[in-house]
Parts: structure tokens; sequence; C-alpha cells
């Protein structure tokens, strides 16, 4: 009987010195220096917002260079003299958007002249070589017509057969001197049957006017000067520097992110097109261009842009960055232990995305921290 009440009287024990043990944290004066301890009908507990510490996926490696939007090349032309001449028109303007085949530029030129009194000589040649070449053959069967009923030599044959085969490489000589002529026509779009015609140069793509360096009236002989430049910008490049040491962690393909001063509310994503052959000497950085979809034309070249492409990602836990309390060099969150009983807990860091940072050590998922009402908390130490 004795040893029972020696268990009981142990076990009795050990209940009330565990119910001890989780009432001392009631008592403020047991506290640890980074604990605070909240009265049950506290005003500030209204204010004060907790939420369960997350999981998410985190980037944990990525590439991060300057760069700027860029016209794609092969969606830029440069409208230039076709020929000499003066310009009688000029039927786009600066910044207006055209339509491939869109006339530009009408042009008086003397070559206009040239061109059409070339055809024209051409085609009379044509004409005197198919004469030629019926006569050649009318002889070269009457001679063959002869010399079978023995009235002519055959020397006689010889010399009609050559004369047949010069007239037909003359024809042909004309025809070819007349294709050449029609296809010059057809350059610049004439007819052979008008001298006063003009040059009207057309836009071969559509795009907007990005360049104009020509006004009406004024007398060309340059064909090289480009007057307009038209470009596409329905897709441009972002090129962007990225540094020696870091281009390895980006491959053709690969998506990226890219924010502009322009717009620095929204995310433009788009996908790496070309990496540069050679690395600049001067910055150690290598050329990245990344393609992007540009609706609306919003995106103009020269305009600065910062380009981001991540790599690598890894499960982390993630709290608000409200939550969030930075001394000089150390990060705290306050952690929930009791409905009223907050404790501060000194944490690391690491990447930063959509509001929210990832904590590297420190707290883990599931545990319950103040992301609203930090700075009460804080008065209250």
């Amino acid at each position: 009987m004795a040893a029972v009440f020696a268990a009981i009287a142990l076990f009795t024990g050990c209940h009330r010195a565990a119910d001890d043990a989780a009432h001392k944290t009631d008592d403020p004066a047991q506290l640890a220096p980074n604990q605070i301890l909240l009265p049950a009908g506290s005003p500030k507990l209204q204010s004060i917002r907790v939420e369960a510490v997350e999981a998410r996926s985190v980037c944990t490696e990525e590439v991060t260079a300057p760069g700027k939007v860029e016209a794609i090349p092969a969606r830029v032309v440069r409208v230039v003299m076709p020929v000499a001449g003066r310009v009688t028109r000029v039927m786009a303007g600066l910044g207006d958007s055209v339509k491939r085949g869109q006339p530009l530029l009408s042009i008086m030129s003397p070559d206009v002249s040239s061109a059409i009194s070339a055809y024209r000589q051409a085609e009379a040649r044509v004409r005197q070589a198919k004469s030629d070449v019926t006569k050649a053959e009318s002889d070269l069967a009457r001679n063959r017509d002869l010399y079978e009923h023995h009235a002519l030599a055959q020397k006689e044959i010889v010399n009609s057969e050559a004369a047949l085969a010069q007239a037909t490489s003359g024809l042909e000589q004309a025809e070819a001197a007349r294709s050449e002529g029609l296809k010059r026509l057809q350059i610049f779009d004439l007819t052979a049957d008008d001298f006063n015609q003009e040059i009207v140069v057309r836009s071969s793509l559509s795009g907007k006017v990005l360049e104009l360096n020509v006004a009406p009236g004024e007398y060309r002989n340059d064909t090289s000067t480009p007057l307009l430049t038209i470009a596409d910008l329905s897709l441009v490049y972002v090129a962007a520097d990225v540094p020696e040491d870091q281009v390895r962690m980006v491959n053709p393909g690969e998506p990226v992110e890219v924010s502009l001063t322009a717009w620095p509310a929204e995310i433009f994503h788009g996908r790496v097109a070309r990496i540069a052959d050679m690395v600049d000497p001067q910055t150690r950085t290598l050329k990245v261009r990344a393609e992007l979809l540009n609706p609306g034309e919003r995106l103009r070249p020269e305009m600065f842009a910062q380009v981001r492409h991540k790599e690598a990602y890894q499960t982390l836990p993630v709290v608000p960055a409200a939550a969030l309390i930075q001394e000089e060099n150390q990060a705290s969150v306050w952690v929930q232990k009791k409905p009223n009983l907050f404790e501060r807990v000194k944490v690391r860091t690491g990447p930063r995305e959509d509001g929210h940072i990832a904590i590297l050590s420190g707290v883990k998922a599931g545990d319950r921290v103040v992301v609203d009402g930090v700075m009460l908390l804080g008065a209250g130490l």
C-alpha cells in the first residue's frame, strides 16, 4: 500500500511541475529578452495579423543584365534612290505606319527615258533579227532545192547554213537584250509607251518609318545614302550584356523576363535568340539577344531594359516582405508561440520574388509569423 501512495505522490508532483513550466511563459518576469507577452485583452492583438510560413519553389540562381531594345536587322529596310534624279513627292512621314507595297517616293529621272529607249531599240533589233532568220531559212531552202537539181554548188549550201546560224545567233542576242531591258522597266514599274513617267518607290515591308532624310524637290545622285528607314517592330530584340562568368547559364531558346524603365509595372517575356560569338574585351561581356513579341509596338528601339534569366530552383520557406525586420546586417521575424506570446527570431534571407522573401534558416514551413503589425511588437521590447 505504501508503494501505491508513493507512486500517486510522484505522478501528482510531476504533473504539477509540468503545469508550472507551462505557465512560466505567461509570467512577464519569466520571458526571454527576445519574447513579448501581450495581455489577453490588449488592443494590439486586434491589429496584429499572423500567417503560416509557406514553402515555395524559389529561384536560387539567376542571371540579370542591363540591356536595351533593338529592331531586328532582318526586319529593317533602308530605302535608297534607285537611280539619280529629282524627288517630286514624299508620300510617307516620320512615324507613319506603312504597308508592304505602299508608295513612299516619286522620282523624275533621265534614266526613265534611257530605259524606255533601250527597251524599244532592243525590241526593234529583235524584229530585224527575226526577219534576218526568216530570209536565211528561205535562202537555205531554195539553195538546197537547186543543189538537188544539180543547179548549185555544195559550197553555196554551206554558206547558206552559216548565214542561218549567224542570223539565229543575232536573234538570240537581240532577245536577250530585250529581256534585260524589260526587266529594268519592271524593276522601276514602268511601261514602254510613256517617256514622261516617274519612278515610284514602294515599301518592301509593313512597318513604321523610323527615319526620314529627304524632302520634295531635292536632286539626289547618291544611290547608297538611305532616304527612309522602315522597321517592322511587331517582333523586337532586347540585347543584354551578360558577364563572361555567367554566360554558361544562358542557352538559345531559354525563357527570359524583361523589365523596362518605360513600363516599370510590367514584366515582358521572351526567349534567347542569339548569343554573340566573341567577348567584348573592354567589358568582358557577351551580347545576348532575346526575341520579344511587341503588340501595340510599345517597345521602341533604344529603350533601356533589365533582362533576367532564372536558372536553378529550390523549395524554401517564404514570408511576406512586410514580415521582415531589417536592422543593420541582421534580419528577423516575429514568430507566434501562443495566441498572445511572440518571439523575435533571427533569420537568414534568400532571394526576393513577388513580394515574398525566401528564408534560408531561422524558421520553417508551418511556423506562424506576424505579417502585419510588426511595429506594434517592436515597440513593446
